[in-house]
């Protein structure tokens, strides 16, 4: 064989045409996509803004009217103060993970940009892992920390009005919940983007979930009403981010969150499975 025939020889450490990216550099090429897409900046930091900023605002309200409030509504503040702090703040600014969840993996298909991630790892699954961990990681990390700056900014701005640590029952918990939440939140709605592959249609279906399913659920009459309320995907999973179950609550904080996380499940098991049936 002359030189002129013989194949090229590989570089060294660079994979061959039959050899599949392992899992750690599909979740290197991951966290490239998710890093350098700018919606994702913006996403996150309209998250810590809106969170940390609400909570400013409404905690702050709440303590410049302590006296005039009355004894019920200070009873239950008092009662749950770190739901409360959280909760001002998380309200809104959820949305923020709901959007960018779905746009994670609907906005390539949008561009087109999702033949070139097929084309790259044939399998199809381990992509969809990989992005979806790597997005989850990221929104911890970032949950965790806004939920502990809400945690000490609600606590200061409260002052002496109410008394709570995080060496309280449940407080450490909730504060850390506070994260857990929304990573999970941020699944559940790439779990969505991956089913409906539309930006626009997948931010609905999640929207809707979260804000217009639960109060349209507390109009069902009886018991019927209160359950399917509490097993709703993000009334459960809230639950986690509470120091204390609430006398109304069905669902302990860990099973409120376990109630979630096998929403997420099974919507990435649907996601998975139309990713491996339908073309991109």
């Amino acid at each position: 064989m002359t030189a002129a025939t013989q194949p090229a020889a590989r570089p060294a450490g660079g994979p061959t045409a039959h050899e599949r990216p392992g899992f750690t550099r599909l979740m290197v090429a991951e966290w490239t996509k998710i890093r350098t897409v700018r919606s994702t900046l913006w996403s996150l930091i309209l998250l810590v803004v809106l969170s940390i900023g609400f909570t400013a605002l409404f905690v702050g309200l709440t303590a410049g009217t302590w006296k005039d409030m009355d004894a019920g509504d200070r009873a239950q503040v008092a009662a749950d103060p770190v739901s409360f702090i959280l909760g001002s703040g998380f309200f809104l600014s959820q949305l923020t993970v709901c959007v960018l969840g779905v746009l994670v993996i609907a906005s390539e298909y949008s561009t087109g940009m999702i033949r070139a991630s097929l084309l790259a790892v044939p399998r199809r699954l381990p992509m969809l892992w990989a992005k979806a961990l790597v997005f989850a990681i990221i929104v911890l990390v970032i949950g965790v920390a806004v939920s502990f700056a809400s945690y000490f900014i609600g606590v200061a701005i409260m002052g002496d009005k109410v008394h709570v640590s995080l060496g309280d029952d449940g407080v450490l918990r909730a504060v850390l919940g506070g994260g857990l939440y929304l990573a999970m939140l941020g699944l559940f709605a790439l779990a969505v983007g991956a089913i409906v592959r539309h930006p626009a249609g997948g931010i609905t279906g999640v929207i809707g979930f979260v804000l217009v399913l639960a109060p349209l659920a507390q109009l069902l009459p009886g018991s019927i009403g209160d359950h399917v309320h509490a097993y709703l995907p993000s009334e459960a999973g809230v639950l986690i981010a509470k120091a204390h179950q609430g006398e109304d609550d069905l669902l302990t904080p860990w099973q409120g969150y376990g109630v979630f996380a096998l929403w997420t499940a099974a919507l990435l098991a649907v996601g998975a499975y139309l990713l491996k049936r339908r073309d991109a």
